[in-house]
């Protein structure tokens, strides 16, 4: 398999597509206005405590207060001061699955923090829909090849560095130079396959300066202020995205790509060939028809192959996915036809997680297949096509419905969240109230109008599909009503309107 990562530099905004033998697999979007706080650490106030609900709301500076729940809290955690201070998380900022550092049972939250503590929280995850961000006591901080975790301890390695062989080697060479005093615990990240002790002893020590930065502005911040920011997307799809899999990495603006040669010089050497200029005539994300994939990603229905369709529909609790057959009718049988039909549903599924980056609680209606065997395909079909996922995957049995209830770990907003805002009209409801219910809301204000207050005649301000079926299937009604309340009821499009605005207005 191979890879390409495109970057685009606009003027408030910067894209990065992760493609996978030319097909678009995942796209991320920062914008000035908006920028991930994943990965940010903040100095922050505790402002209530909840014993009830075993969590903390935290001031940390952000739009909204965030959210600290009790397993995310240090159990050493106390007000700042120099000798005692909140570290170490042994879970990695980058969702790269690791063993060997594990967190205590969690006490009574009023054990751990008060409301005016001050306290050093690092964002697990962004603000979504109303939900203020998630923090964390646990801070861990991820180079290239490592995420370091000052209070942990013990030695991780990504899980999916499926190499055993690779695995001891990189935890021995690890383990060699810890050994010689380093404090804290370390989670090989996946990007390490390969790496020499010296390039790993050359992370170690990077992230022990970063530490000892982040420690000493954490002292003298004040509530509420950022202590540490993420790297900005460019550079952070270097640090982690650039697999040895990525043959290269094209952005289209001069500045950026002169920051990432310098980025890779410093960090990842063998990188900076790769890495290069796009300098075409047509948009960078024209390439491979990147921009027909994001639009394609907004819509509720995803076409297959073989003439099926998949539906998808995001709430707020939960994202469900139908499975049809469409228009495919196959070749042999009904349960063949269905299975290949769930077959290749399940592949283009695992992609439209990725790409519309879609988490928390998913259920996937697959068409019901009569074949236990069958069904077991489909779902080893489902785990083989979610193994690239870089977000934490849970998946539950196939049921004889057909039904698979799983979920993708969520750290920042989906695709459709990012790029589109509720209707102002259905206000994210999908529908409106038909043209059919708005006359009949309309002839009903015309009697309540007509009944309370005098006046010559009715003047009804109405959308122009209103008005049409107004003068058109239901003229006779009107002409009833003009009869029963004795006046004339005149009739008005408006352009602005939307269909179910009308007045009713008495002249």
């Amino acid at each position: 398999m191979t890879s390409e990562i495109l970057v685009n530099i606009g003027p408030r905004e910067s894209r990065a597509a992760l493609l996978e033998n030319g097909v678009l697999q995942e796209v991320f979007v920062e914008r000035a206005s908006r920028r991930g706080l994943v990965g940010n650490v903040y100095k922050g106030r505790v402002s209530r405590v909840l014993p009830g609900m075993q969590a903390a709301f935290v001031d940390a500076g952000l739009e909204r207060t965030a959210f600290l729940h009790v397993d995310d809290i240090a159990a050493e955690h106390v007000a700042l001061d120099a000798q005692r201070m909140v570290a170490g998380d042994p879970r990695p900022a980058d969702g790269d699955g690791g063993e060997g550092v594990r967190a205590a049972v969690a006490p009574d939250i009023r054990r751990l923090v008060n409301a005016g503590d001050d306290i050093v929280v690092q964002v697990l995850k962004d603000p979504i829909g109303g939900k203020g961000a998630r923090l964390t006591t646990f801070v861990s901080l991820p180079s290239r090849l490592l995420v370091f975790m000052p209070r942990g301890k013990g030695l991780g390695v990504s899980a999916r560095i499926e190499s055993e062989a690779e695995r001891t080697r990189l935890r021995d060479a690890l383990g060699a130079i810890v050994r010689e005093g380093h404090p804290g615990g370390y989670i090989v990240r996946t990007a390490a396959e390969g790496a020499t002790p010296e390039q790993l002893a050359a992370d170690l020590a990077y992230l022990e300066r970063l530490w000892a930065h982040v420690r000493d502005l954490s002292l003298r911040s004040r509530p509420g202020e950022l202590i540490h920011a993420d790297l900005a997307l460019p550079l952070r799809m270097l640090r982690d995205e650039l697999a040895p899999a990525v043959q290269r990495v094209l952005v289209d603006d001069a500045t950026e790509h002169a920051r990432m040669l310098q980025f890779a010089r410093d960090f990842i050497p063998d990188a900076e060939a790769r890495i290069e200029l796009y300098a075409g005539a047509r948009p960078i994300f024209d390439l491979h028809a990147v921009d027909e994939d994001i639009n394609r990603a907004l819509d509720r229905k995803v076409t297959l192959k073989s003439g099926g369709y998949l539906v998808i529909d995001q709430t707020e609790s939960m994202t469900t996915i139908d499975v049809n057959t469409g228009g495919y009718v196959g070749y042999r049988n009904l349960e063949d036809t269905i299975f290949r039909t769930n077959l290749e549903a399940a592949v283009a599924i695992a992609r439209q997680l990725r790409l519309r980056n879609l988490g928390g609680i998913i259920i996937i209606d697959f068409i019901d297949m009569e074949d236990e065997a069958h069904r077991r395909q489909v779902l080893e079909a489902l785990q083989r096509a979610l193994a690239g996922d870089r977000a934490q995957t849970q998946i539950a049995s196939l049921s004889p419905l057909g039904l698979v209830e799983m979920t993708r770990k969520r750290t920042r907003d989906s695709l459709e969240h990012l790029l589109c805002q509720p209707c102002p009209t259905c206000e994210g409801r999908g529908f409106v109230r038909s043209v059919e219910t708005v006359c009949q809301d309309i002839f009903r204000e015309i009697l309540r109008q007509a009944r309370q207050f005098g006046s010559r005649e009715l003047l009804i301000l109405a959308q122009q599909d209103v008005v049409e079926r107004l003068l058109g299937e239901d003229s006779p009604v009107l002409a009833e009503l003009e009869a029963l309340t004795g006046r004339p009821i005149r009739l008005q499009a408006e352009s602005l309107y939307e269909v179910d605005q009308y007045d009713v207005v008495l002249v």
